[in-house]
């Protein structure tokens, strides 16, 4: 039987994302919705550095 290397197992022993995550990331709408949200914030904080 073979070792696992460390690398191996820490994989082997990753969780695995849930249902509810999966769908997240598959999700059009969601990841426009959350694309949107970052631009916005990341405006208001280039907004704020330039005064």
């Amino acid at each position: 039987m073979e070792q696992m290397s460390d690398v191996d197992r820490s994989i082997a022993e990753a969780p695995l994302p849930t249902v509810k995550t999966l769908r997240r990331r598959k999700s059009l709408g969601y990841q426009a919705t959350r694309f949107i949200a970052f631009n916005f914030r990341m405006m208001k904080m280039v907004t704020r550095a330039h005064h």
